[in-house]
């Protein structure tokens, strides 16, 4: 392993996201944690970003070593990410490591590497051609993501995933050898997301994600309905307002509160009762690992990404995706204190042993020092 004292990393936000996007959808604090850390190791770290100079702003919450390297020019992203090499060559010369925090970032990370030479550290949250296989995209953006990806994952000294099925997809499709890649799972700040000495509202359900097709809410509302609960559904997309129409018909118990910074999460969630993701598939995602890690029990539909994290019975609670499957998951739970009290403890404890930040960071920090 080499001292990361005198290196450099450069991070390439996903192409339009900003330090203010990161604010406006409550991730903020947590997106910038890891990086904060891993300041301490290196000489310093440059955030290239899709804001303006306002995301200078965001300088008192970091390091003092992470410099924002902002977005110099009122072009659109998309063409604005080939210009990046031009307007900051002088730090993406000096830096030793690229880091993309999503595959949409690669241009201009792949250009870099291509041009200065250095390592390359391609992350995806999520497998690109995989979700747009599932999102029924058109079959030439299809190829097209097929195609960045060859390229990307060929050029990468070391691929981060989140998941073993993202891995195995990879491997399969791509032919990549396994020892270019590491599976690093979402961190959970176990001492942020924890059980809380305060009062629980009875039968109080709670679900934090993206208000979009995938999470299969409208099955959520069905399953809900006329059932003695109150469900909470936290975050924002673009099906709220379809969503909201649905709740006045089906006459539900459900309250909309929009997007919540990340630190005030653990409140709601432990006012609430029952955790419930009845997505259709699922990468890493965090809010089941946060809820799990305030010792609430979880309910969760039996597919990929979730079906990783819970086992049924054990540690959370998996059910199929049809409003009839989760309304009979949702009312055995409910049903039964002592197996609340069984899935929460085993949660936490899943929790502390796999997805606690240190030891995912650990694991990110070695990562770098033997590149």
């Amino acid at each position: 392993m080499e001292d990361l004292k005198n290196k450099t990393l450069a991070l390439f936000f996903t192409i339009g996201v900003s330090l203010k996007t990161w604010e406006r959808v409550g991730n903020l604090e947590r997106e910038i944690k890891p990086y904060n850390e891993l300041a301490n190791y290196f000489k310093k770290i440059y955030f290239i970003i899709y804001g303006r100079k306002e995301d200078l702003e965001f300088k008192k919450n970091l390091a003092g070593n992470i410099e924002i390297l902002y977005k110099k020019s009122f072009l659109p992203s998309k063409i604005y990410q080939f210009l990046i090499l031009l307007v900051y060559r002088k730090e993406l010369r000096e830096a030793d490591i690229y880091k993309t925090n999503q595959m949409a970032s690669i241009v201009p990370a792949l250009f870099s590497k291509w041009l200065y030479k250095k390592k390359l550290v391609v992350r995806c949250g999520y497998e690109w051609l995989k979700l747009s296989e599932r999102q029924n995209k058109p079959l030439w953006k299809v190829k097209l993501i097929e195609l960045v990806e060859k390229i990307a994952y060929k050029a990468a000294d070391k691929i981060i995933l989140t998941s073993n099925q993202d891995k195995k997809f990879i491997e399969d499709n791509f032919k990549t050898p396994s020892s270019k890649i590491e599976v690093t799972p979402n961190y959970i700040d176990v001492d942020l997301f924890k059980p809380l000495n305060i009062p629980k509202e009875k039968n109080r359900i709670i679900f934090i994600g993206r208000l979009e097709e995938e999470k299969n809410l409208f099955d959520l509302i069905e399953a809900i309905a006329n059932l003695p609960a109150k469900l909470i559904l936290i975050g924002s997309g673009s099906l709220k307002e379809k969503l909201e129409g649905f709740v006045l018909k089906k006459k539900a118990n459900i309250e909309f509160k929009g997007n919540i910074p990340n630190q005030k999460l653990p409140e709601e969630l432990n006012k609430s009762e029952v955790f419930i993701l009845p997505s259709f598939y699922e990468g890493c995602p965090k809010t089941l690992l946060e809820a799990m890690g305030c010792g609430l029990p979880c309910i969760g539909t039996n597919v990929e990404g979730i079906k990783e994290i819970i086992q049924h019975k054990k540690n959370g609670f998996l059910c199929e995706t049809d409003a009839n499957s989760i309304r009979k998951a949702i009312l055995e739970v409910l049903n039964n204190e002592s197996l609340q009290e069984k899935l929460g403890q085993n949660a936490r404890k899943t929790i502390l042993e796999n997805f606690s930040y240190e030891k995912i960071l650990e694991k990110e920090k070695n990562i770098y020092e033997n590149l």
